[in-house]
């Protein structure tokens, strides 16, 4: 893990972005941007172009599902982690079927959050 994972976090839950932000950082990734809402997600993926970006499904204005489907128009191979409190099958296999990179599922553990982008690594 180097110092050159640029990440970008967007939920609309500040608490969320914050801590994942310390998390990340102190994991030696540098956060690019923060963002709430999915329309901040895809000007903020254009911006930065970052190795990964993790996405809140639930999210006002545009949705986490809306962003990532404009951030895979665009680029197919982006590292989109897609994070929901909700389980339910039909989102799961929303999230899979536009090529989510990854789906954490809330609450997680910060190791998750790690697990997850070793395993995109890889």
């Amino acid at each position: 893990m180097t110092e050159s994972n640029r990440v970008v976090i967007v939920d609309d839950n500040e608490d969320i972005t914050n801590v994942m932000s310390d998390i990340l950082e102190i994991g030696g990734f540098n956060v690019v941007g923060i963002g709430h809402d999915g329309k901040e997600a895809v000007s903020l993926y254009r911006k930065y172009k970052p190795d990964f970006i993790f996405l809140d499904v639930r999210m006002p204005i545009m949705n986490g599902i809306q962003a990532l489907k404009e951030i895979k128009e665009e680029d197919s191979k982006a590292n989109v982690i897609m994070i929901t409190a909700d389980d339910g099958t039909g989102i799961i296999q929303e999230l899979k079927k536009l090529n989510a990179t990854a789906i954490i599922v809330k609450p997680f553990k910060i190791e998750t959050i790690f697990e997850t982008i070793k395993n995109i690594i890889k």
